[in-house]
């Protein structure tokens, strides 16, 4: 990319929402288990949690049509003010996702994504649903998708990893918390234009701003 703004494309699933807890709790309630019953130490299949073939399909199907889990995962710690502080730097967010992957259930999986980003106050100035992920331009990325770390790097994109259990025999760079990834891409920032005028970690205009507006 060259000329414009410095875009960070930013997945969803596993990066900013907590995607294999909420999906445990929708998965522990349809086959009637205790929750700490189902491993978070999953691979990309959730083999650990008994899935056979087809199974993370039907699954996650009703945990998104029927349960509404796009709509009210948790958030990922610090990815809101983290994003605000890069924003409030003159980073331009990406949201970058692949839930359009089910037919029929786009409507719902669309709108509950949105939602989704108001309520845990993330910005973002473009929201991409596609699954090749590299037809969308970003100077850096963050993913948790092996396959999509792998595909993106192949291009010559630059790839953090947020570390999941699934994705930890993929080469750094590799990030454990938004604080981290934070720093990354300032780095990254820098590097593209020169010095970079940040806000502080404890510093969150964008966020008060929020706060305010849901006081009211």
């Amino acid at each position: 990319m060259s000329g414009g703004p410095f875009v960070f494309g930013v997945d969803l699933d596993g990066v900013c929402a907590q995607h294999t807890l909420a999906f445990r709790k929708i998965v522990a309630q349809e086959k009637g288990v205790p929750e700490e019953s189902l491993t978070l130490e999953c691979g990309w299949g959730f083999q650990e949690w008994g899935f056979e073939e087809g199974d993370f399909e039907a699954y996650h199907r009703r945990a998104v049509a029927e349960h509404r889990m796009l709509a009210d995962m948790p958030a990922m710690p610090g990815a809101s003010k983290a994003l605000w502080r890069l924003s409030e730097a003159g980073v331009w967010i990406r949201i970058i996702t692949h839930r359009l992957y089910t037919n029929w259930d786009h409507a719902i999986a669309a709108g509950d994504t949105a939602e989704w980003l108001d309520k845990a106050k993330i910005p973002y100035r473009d929201l991409c649903f596609v699954g090749g992920k590299s037809a969308v331009d970003a100077h850096v990325y963050i993913e948790d998708a092996p396959h999509n770390v792998e595909a993106l790097r192949a291009e010559g994109r630059t790839v953090i990893v947020f570390d999941q259990p699934y994705n930890r025999d993929l080469e750094p760079p590799r990030a454990t918390s938004w604080e981290e990834v934070e720093a990354m891409v300032y780095d990254e920032l820098a590097a593209h234009q020169g010095a970079v005028q940040h806000q502080l970690p404890t510093f969150d205009p964008s966020t008060d701003r929020l706060h305010k507006r849901d006081m009211k």
